[in-house]
């Protein structure tokens, strides 16, 4: 009996050692870059419908200000009321003459405050943003020299791990974020997605069009390269990016003009059918 106690007494220490370490290694390099990306969406969703909603108000007290975002935040913080704009400011002219509603003391502190936080919410963006370069130079370097370091970071989110998206194959790479696209391509037969996510780097985005799917399918095939070597080696390899541009350039070289569009049918009958259309064979 007493055996049978101390056995369970010591199952019960080991099954809580194993829960506290299994729970403490889930919090690895790639799931901490992974919450600080969604932190970012997250900021960035509530720091537009902020800027909009400040935008909307202050806009009774001087709509001749031209500023949104950042800057209009950081002027409603500095000033307040358009009186506060001093003589040498390039903006005092507009402010003096505006046809704007006169201000209160108590909304304009409210104002104030509001924008005050939002330039806060903008500090700690760059803060995250930062924090994710630094956290991607040693948990992907290659990934973040191929594809730069935010939009590995986000690849990697969007895969689940590192781990995740090295062992995806490089098509699955060129098209993460264009699922929407790739569900009505499967579904109503439209044209498959050429890029997703990975059309925010500017190997992508600047491309002409008809370069754009070639670029892509080289450039996904480095970044599913990139994160492997990262998984496996971890450390820095410049060949990879040597043999990118190398490619990238080739296919640039190869296709400086774009394809001639092949003609549309205009519809128009032809010799053997001329005249109306007959139904149902002669009568």
């Amino acid at each position: 009996m007493e055996l049978d106690e101390e056995y369970d007494v010591l199952l019960r220490d080991v099954c809580i050692r194993a829960a506290k370490s299994r729970i403490s290694s889930n919090d690895t390099d790639d799931v901490r870059i992974i919450q600080a990306v969604q932190a970012l969406d997250d900021i960035d969703r509530n720091v537009n419908e902020l800027s909009e909603r400040l935008l909307e108000w202050y806009g009774a007290y001087f709509p001749e200000l031209e500023l949104t975002g950042e800057a209009l935040a950081s002027f409603v913080t500095s000033f307040g009321s358009r009186a506060n704009v001093p003589a040498g400011h390039p903006l005092h002219e507009k402010a003096s003459g505006s046809m704007g509603a006169e201000i209160s003391f108590a909304d304009e502190e409210l104002l104030r405050t509001f924008a005050s936080n939002l330039c806060s919410l903008y500090d700690t963006r760059r803060h995250i943003e930062s924090y994710i370069v630094t956290g991607m130079g040693s948990l992907a370097p290659n990934l973040s020299d191929i594809a730069g370091a935010l939009l590995g970071a986000r690849l990697i989110s969007m895969a689940g791990s590192l781990q995740k998206l090295a062992s995806f194959p490089s098509s699955t790479v060129q098209v993460i974020g264009a699922h929407r696209a790739l569900f009505k391509h499967l579904r109503s037969n439209t044209p498959s997605p050429k890029h997703g996510i990975i059309y925010n780097n500017i190997i992508i985005k600047n491309a002409p069009w008809w370069q754009r799917g070639k670029l892509a399918r080289a450039f996904a095939s480095k970044i599913s390269l990139a994160a492997r070597t990262d998984l496996y080696s971890g450390k820095k390899n410049p060949s990879i990016r040597e043999s990118m541009e190398k490619k990238l350039n080739a296919i640039r070289a190869a296709n400086p003009s774009p394809p001639k569009r092949e003609s549309k049918p205009t519809g128009k009958p032809g010799p053997k059918g001329r005249g109306r259309n007959r139904k149902g064979g002669r009568r």
